[in-house]
């Protein structure tokens, strides 16, 4: 059966499909067959049991194309000194560290904010490298801030 995502909590690891046939159903994120975790909006393919959404897998037509490397890998290249590629991946320390590393490392001729650019660069690199779902595992659902 087909449906989309309504909720997802991370904590609990649960969430609800609403299912093309009118019905709502939860799930368990064990049931999840997908490398990224689910998110709220997500077309899903997935079987029923009663009440229960079963062996769910994100619908690959849908899930196309909704990758955070381009733009990640952008923001790096050009703004990444600044830290704006942590800030658009949700690690708001590693960018806050990047940003004031680039702006008072003037203090000391530059330097720090020298290393902190080739650091932004090597980033844009890495994440031109990746395939979009080794980026997405180790980015957005692993939650690595650095390299």
């Amino acid at each position: 059966m087909k449906g989309k995502i309504l909720s997802y909590d991370n904590n609990t690891r649960n969430g609800i499909i609403s299912g093309d046939d009118g019905n709502r159903y939860t799930f368990d994120v064990v049931e999840w067959k997908a490398a990224v975790l689910p998110k709220v909006g997500a077309s899903v393919d997935f079987a029923s049991n009663g009440a229960f959404a079963e062996a769910i897998f994100a619908d690959s037509a849908a899930a196309s194309g909704n990758s955070k490397k381009i733009p990640a890998a952008l923001l790096a290249f050009f703004l990444g000194a600044f830290g704006v590629h942590k800030f658009y991946l949700g690690y708001k320390t590693q960018g806050v560290i990047m940003l004031l590393v680039f702006l008072f490392g003037w203090l000391l001729l530059g330097i720090p904010s020298i290393v902190i650019s080739i650091v932004a660069f090597i980033e844009f690199i890495i994440y031109l490298i990746k395939s979009d779902e080794d980026f997405e595992q180790t980015y957005v659902v692993g939650k690595r801030g650095w390299f």
